[in-house]
């Protein structure tokens, strides 16, 4: 597993490993590692805002671990997409931001980094609320592939997948656990 230079270093328990050939990565794992990263990260007055929905649900279940007050803010690329015209109103989740974004510091979370064009729609959107001091992103999984020049403060693992494969985090409905789901593109 590899972590961003400035992220705590990995437990022992590697989330994760190698099975015939096939990466299976151990989602509950790598949110510990999130865990500890966002804590190391995170100064008195940080607000939390997960990119819908992956991010949302690692933002929101963050923010009960970490013991903060009220709720993290949800923020949908919906309408800020650079693909807008092909996808449409993809997600129906709609952003939520309650706390004053100027002069804010804010932490924004996402599952899977990627290509960068979801996260530069989510800042766009965060733009529309106002006007933070800081924004810094924390991902589960950074996979590579940039468009843009976005990074990550801290990436849980870094993981390698082909282009025509996709990466996203799932929650099971009864226990709330994370899980990964992989899944090839159609053409």
């Amino acid at each position: 597993m590899s972590t961003a230079p400035s992220s705590p270093s990995p437990s022992n328990t590697s989330p994760q490993t190698a099975h015939g050939g096939h990466l299976t990565l151990d989602a509950e794992g790598l949110y510990r590692e999130l865990l500890r990263g966002v804590r190391s990260m995170r100064t008195e007055g940080t607000y939390l805002a997960g990119v819908a929905s992956g991010g949302m649900w690692l933002a929101q279940r963050l923010q009960k671990d970490l013991g903060l007050a009220g709720e993290a803010g949800v923020l949908s690329s919906s309408l800020h997409r650079d693909d807008f015209a092909r996808r449409g109103l993809a997600s129906s989740v709609s952003s939520v931001l309650p706390f004053d974004v100027n002069g804010a510091d804010i932490i924004l979370l996402d599952d899977v980094l990627y290509t960068g064009r979801t996260v530069r729609a989510v800042i766009n959107e965060l733009y529309d609320y106002g006007r933070p001091a800081s924004v810094r992103l924390a991902v589960l999984v950074d996979r590579g592939g940039r468009e843009l020049p976005i990074e990550a403060g801290f990436a849980a693992a870094r993981v390698a997948l082909p282009a025509h494969q996709s990466l996203s985090l799932a929650r099971a409905e009864d226990s709330g656990a994370f899980h990964f789901e992989v899944k090839v593109k159609e053409a």
